[in-house]
């Protein structure tokens, strides 16, 4: 995957196809962030035939649309989990971000990871991503941007 300009959220949605054996096959939905709907379904598909039997050739997509964020307009702060391979082996890791939107963050953690672990954007799988409150940060360049600090006299 390029991560080339913004990122987006989208949802899809894909299943096995119908057969005699299984005629109402399981759901599966994933949160994938990508440039476009192209590249989000071929993202499912390579992370759904990671976890499952399942494969693009005997599967259908069933939804695949854009997540908008609820509040735009309001900073928030974003844990994000994450692994990815580097030429040393892979590695899991706990990030933290502070922008408007979800996808806005993701772009922001593609292009730190690019710039200080030198990771590609195909190298990178996005674990989960929570907005986190405030006195749950963990990283000190995330703590001070928060307000109600106590200077001493």
């Amino acid at each position: 995957m390029k991560a080339s300009g913004t990122l987006r959220e989208y949802k899809v949605v894909g299943r096995l196809l119908p057969s005699v054996k299984n005629p109402t096959p399981p759901l599966y939905r994933m949160r994938i962030f990508a440039p476009n709907h192209v590249v989000a379904k071929s993202r499912f598909w390579y992370f759904v035939s990671q976890l499952r039997k399942m494969k693009k050739a005997n599967g259908e997509t069933v939804y695949c649309g854009l997540v908008h964020e609820k509040t735009p307009l309001k900073v928030k702060n974003f844990g994000i989990w994450l692994r990815y391979d580097s030429r040393s082996g892979t590695h899991n890791m706990y990030r933290e971000y502070r922008d408007l939107t979800t996808s806005a963050a993701v772009t922001q953690c593609y292009r730190d990871m690019g710039a200080r672990h030198r990771a590609r954007a195909h190298s990178i799988h996005i674990m989960k991503v929570q907005e986190i409150a405030a006195n749950k940060c963990r990283r000190p360049a995330i703590k001070q941007q928060n307000t109600r600090f106590l200077f001493q006299m």
